[in-house]
């Protein structure tokens, strides 16, 4: 096993798009996202994030295979929506990096993955200029049906990277769960580091 960290460039990230697409649906499956996803809309997701001329994608590979993800891009390339939420709140969103996503497979996790994960998207930030960055993490109830008996939250990793939920900042995002007939609205709370 040989575990590499890195950040991918535009071409490697088109050739990555179908792994990261597989990579996404695997992990979000499980709680406390229960995203029940296909390869088309996140493929058209990455496609579309990754539009943004600062977009970062860092990768965890053992081998030649991704097993571990994380995103980021300005701010001001996300939806108007997603931004007005963050103006309305009274942050410039000109002025904020945006964590899309850190997705890594189960039997890889406690490796320091996700450490290098905050440092890569972290250093980009603040070489485009960035005062912070902020994320949205699925807000469910602590009596989930799904929630697995050993499920242990992230929030003491964001806390100890600097990160804290901002009272009142949440977010709504779409997409279909396990068990659903079709998307609905799903709460994200806001996390946010300034420096």
């Amino acid at each position: 096993m040989t575990l590499t960290i890195g950040i991918l460039r535009a071409a490697e990230r088109a050739a990555a798009l179908g792994s990261l697409a597989q990579l996404r649906i695997a992990v979000f499956r499980a709680y406390p996202y229960l995203y029940d996803g296909t390869v088309a809309d996140e493929t058209a997701y990455l496609a579309d994030f990754f539009g943004s001329d600062d977009a970062v994608l860092v990768a965890a590979r053992d081998g030649e295979a991704i097993i571990g993800a994380a995103t980021a891009s300005p701010m001001r390339d996300q939806g108007e929506d997603f931004r007005a939420r963050f103006a309305d709140a009274g942050f410039d969103p000109g002025t904020l990096f945006y964590f899309g996503e850190s997705v890594l497979l189960p039997e890889y996790r406690g490796r320091g993955i996700g450490y290098a994960f905050f440092d890569a998207r972290e250093q980009a930030a603040r070489e485009a200029g960035a005062g912070g960055a902020a994320f949205a993490a699925v807000v469910r109830p602590a009596d989930h049906p799904a929630r697995p008996a050993d499920y242990r939250p992230l929030d003491p990793f964001w806390r100890a990277r600097g990160y804290a939920p901002v009272d009142g900042l949440t977010v709504a995002m779409d997409w279909k769960e396990v068990g659903e007939d079709s998307s609905s609205a799903k709460a994200l709370q806001v996390w946010m580091r300034q420096w």
